[in-house]
């Protein structure tokens, strides 16, 4: 039986996927909740959003991530870095995962990856709870109705989680799957109810299809100035770093705050929402996140509230600190309804620093950049993957390692010739701890984070005096109106200036370490920018 609009052009069954039983096409938002709570995936929340858990996965699982192993992609991926899956093993999880769908109800959305026209993907989600059809049609963009019948999905992925995979039978490791197929051009999810692994098995396939075509794809948010895109800025960062929350600035017009594609056209969004963490969020702090927390149709995921008055609290993080909430991306009023924007103007890599050691903020030259994002230091935020219960000190190439399936050479290079085209600022801005590491210090204060953040995008940083730090060798500014001059300089934010430098010691040794892989590939200058932690 099938309900909703159907894609006319190209149904499931002009896929060879058959035998299921109810299939609603592209329903809306409320039909999506009707079907939730009907199904009992969740309960009504204020405002008409939907309140939700995922089990006992409350994170990504890295470690049952796979890309099929064929011809076709043989000599392109970094195997290193994504576990194979032979073509056997694929097509009986396929065959098996279809035939545990057989008779069920399941929710397909037809969507577009990508704001630019050019370089857009159709994807089609199949998905066997009617919340995960939600979440998605939140994150991707959504055709107009009337457009549907044109969508011809390039790539499919579907998602059950109640089928068990077999790591004997089908190649993986546990009884979570998710696998790639580029040949086949379809995605498999299995075993886990986290909503995340959907958006994010979409931008490792954009993170592989994209470069190939000379843009870049990139971990980040995005905004500009108003009535200005030439005055674009990019966010590099990890979960938990601040991507989502200094890209939402009311002064300034939101592209989007997670996944964006660097063209000849300029920047575009990926994705038609935000999935922002909600782990001590407030009204003060952020009003725009924290007023789509009462919006219809938005999700919230893992958090704790009043079963009678569906009060939420935004500070018991006892189900997972990974709580979040999903909505279009139309719920901030600054938002950009085209996701476009121009080259960026400024790109600041964020890191949070639980060593304590960054400045808060440094300028970069072109090198050093191209070094950081290479480097990719952070520390992974509690609850962002299974296992991370504090923060964790952890370089991810590229601000995303998790999500890149060609060698991180391929993208480092891809923005170094981007920004020298585009003489775009670089600067490094550390969210992390300061007055010590964690445990001892504190967070860096959000107050002169924006601060500095301002600052640096309005231009006002390129006049003060700045000194090359000895540890790093980049520049960081001396002072700045309305910030304490100590902050600038974490040596003197320590009580013992000893203990500081003995930490700084350790943080040079690990970014030597494990950058001395990427030697090999990189340019000269690139390697001058290393010498310092060398």
């Amino acid at each position: 039986m099938i309900h909703g609009r159907v894609n006319q052009s190209m149904t499931l069954e002009d896929q060879g996927i058959t035998g299921l039983g109810t299939v609603y096409y592209n329903l809306l938002e409320p039909s999506l909740i009707e079907a939730a709570l009907k199904s009992d995936e969740g309960n009504l929340g204020q405002g008409g959003t939907l309140l939700v858990t995922t089990g006992k996965f409350t994170g990504r699982s890295p470690k049952d991530k796979f890309i099929v192993r064929t011809s076709e992609v043989e000599d392109k991926i970094w195997w290193e870095n994504n576990p194979p899956m032979d073509s056997a093993h694929f097509d009986t999880l396929y065959s098996d995962m279809l035939t545990h769908m057989a008779g069920g109800e399941y929710y397909v959305q037809d969507l577009y990856a990508g704001a630019d026209p050019t370089h857009r993907l159709d994807v089609r989600v199949v998905t066997e709870l009617a919340w995960h059809s939600l979440f998605i049609r939140h994150l991707l963009r959504r055709p107009a109705l009337a457009e549907i019948d044109r969508h011809l999905p390039e790539w499919t992925i579907i998602n059950c989680p109640s089928f068990k995979a077999n790591p004997d039978r089908h190649g993986c490791r546990t009884d979570t799957v998710i696998t790639l197929n580029f040949e086949k051009k379809v995605i498999l999810i299995g075993g886990t109810e986290f909503a995340g692994e959907n958006k994010k098995s979409i931008f490792t396939l954009l993170n592989y299809l994209l470069p190939l075509k000379g843009v870049m794809p990139m971990h980040c948010s995005a905004n500009h100035a108003i009535d200005d895109p030439a005055d674009t800025a990019l966010f590099f960062g990890l979960s938990g770093t601040g991507k989502t929350t200094l890209s939402t600035d009311p002064s300034r017009v939101l592209i989007g705050d997670d996944e964006h594609g660097w063209s000849d056209n300029g920047t575009f969004n990926f994705e038609g929402g935000c999935y922002a963490k909600t782990i001590n969020l407030t009204e003060e702090s952020e009003p725009e996140i924290y007023a789509t927390t009462k919006k219809f149709a938005t999700v919230i995921e893992n958090m704790v509230y009043d079963e009678e008055t569906k009060e939420l609290d935004f500070k018991d993080g006892s189900l997972t600190p990974n709580m979040r909430c999903s909505y279009p991306i139309n719920y901030i009023s600054n938002a950009a309804e085209n996701g476009l924007g121009d080259y960026p103007k400024n790109i600041i890599m964020l890191t949070c620093d639980a060593f304590g050691v960054m400045p808060p903020i440094s300028r970069l030259t072109p090198a050093q950049a191209m070094y950081h994002f290479l480097s990719g230091f952070t520390s992974k935020a509690a609850g962002t993957e299974r296992g991370v219960n504090e923060p964790e000190p952890t370089f991810s190439t590229c601000f995303g390692a998790p999500f890149m399936p060609l060698r991180p050479e391929v993208y480092g290079k891809l923005l170094q010739v981007k920004i020298a085209n585009h003489r775009s600022i670089c600067w490094l801005l550390n969210t992390g701890w300061t007055g010590g590491g964690y445990g001892t210090g504190s967070r860096m204060p959000i107050k002169a984070t924006r601060a500095l953040l301002s600052a640096a995008l309005d231009g006002r940083l390129m006049d003060v005096e700045f000194r090359k730090d000895p540890n790093f060798g980049f520049e960081v500014p001396v002072m700045l109106k309305g910030i304490d001059n100590k902050l600038l300089t974490p040596r003197e934010t320590w009580e013992d200036a000893k203990a500081y430098d003995r930490q700084a010691q350790k943080l040079v040794k690990m970014f030597s370490e494990n950058f001395s892989k990427y030697m090999p590939y990189i340019d000269d200058d690139v390697k001058a920018a290393s010498i310092g932690f060398t």
